[in-house]
């Protein structure tokens, strides 16, 4: 991989990053509208998955991925609602999640997402030299927020640290439909935000409480998917990305037991137990994880 590609892998998740072409044909199918049911559904564009709720009273979505994508969203939803009460939920601060912030600002969606993620977006953008083009979430919560959307109540939930030190979960709770975010890549290798305050170990937490929580008829939207097998999904998906996150730490914690050094730990290219997992890159790879799971076990 030449420098270039690495710097653009390197900056996919950070606010106001760009995707490269590769994973803007991979991770989603683009500009499209997928109702799943009670007037909600998904939008795949450039970016992380958008979540929607869109009737006559209100339009809700659940992150805004990029400018232009977010345009695209806009003009789009305009299909399946035009309720003039409108609020975006960011549920964490990466840039293929709230780069299209302002566009929403813009049509008068008031922005939502736990209190920490203003200030990581803030700083990730500084470190970039853009925080010029940043909106941030005007409202804020500690640990949950309700949502009363006439016969839908929505709840937007923090269980701790897991992808980032600021992930919400939202829930459409009549409706039996939950938004994780990045909390699930589905079957890829995941961006594990270390410096943005992730934790492998909460992380799997989060999933088995999320899925205790859910029955058999919850639908799960996820953040990014595998194109075998999408970005929604039932209860075993979670869990698979949960045991993929458990033996990352196994995988690491038997290396120190046995004495073996970084290298020879995080040299793995694929986990037999994992063989659906696809990579997008050095920066979303089977190493670069192990990567992240021996700083995290090592502190």
């Amino acid at each position: 991989m030449n420098r270039k590609n690495f710097l653009q892998q390197l900056a996919l998740f950070s606010a106001g990053s760009v995707l490269t072409p590769s994973l803007i044909n991979t991770f989603t199918q683009s500009d499209s509208f997928h109702p799943i049911r009670n007037n909600i559904g998904t939008f795949t564009g450039r970016g992380g998955t958008i979540g929607w709720m869109a009737t006559s009273e209100l339009i809700v979505a659940v992150d805004s991925q990029f400018p232009n994508s977010a345009e695209k969203f806009i003009s789009g939803i305009s299909e399946y609602g035009s309720g003039a009460d409108r609020i975006l939920f960011n549920t964490h601060h990466h840039g293929d999640h709230v780069a299209g912030n302002g566009v929403f600002s813009r049509e008068k969606y008031r922005i939502v997402a736990h209190q920490n993620v203003p200030e990581l977006q803030r700083t990730t953008s500084e470190d970039q030299g853009n925080e010029n083009n940043q909106t941030y979430a005007g409202i804020t919560f500690d640990t949950e927020y309700t949502f009363d959307a006439g016969s839908e109540k929505i709840t937007a939930k923090h269980y701790g640290p897991g992808h980032t030190g600021g992930d919400s979960v939202i829930r459409f709770n009549e409706a039996n439909i939950v938004h994780m975010g990045d909390l699930v890549f589905n079957r890829w290798y995941p961006f594990i935000d270390r410096e943005g305050g992730a934790s492998i170990e909460n992380w799997i937490r989060i999933l088995e409480t999320v899925e205790d929580e859910a029955d058999s008829g919850t639908v799960f939207i996820f953040g990014h998917g595998n194109a075998n097998y999408g970005i929604t999904g039932d209860s075993s998906d979670v869990l698979y990305m949960r045991d993929f996150l458990s033996k990352l730490l196994e995988h690491v914690q038997n290396g120190l037991d046995q004495g073996k050094s970084r290298e020879e730990i995080t040299n793995v290219e694929q986990f037999s137990e994992f063989p659906n997992h696809q990579s997008a890159g050095a920066r979303l790879s089977l190493p670069a994880n192990l990567q992240v799971a021996y700083e995290e076990l090592t502190d």
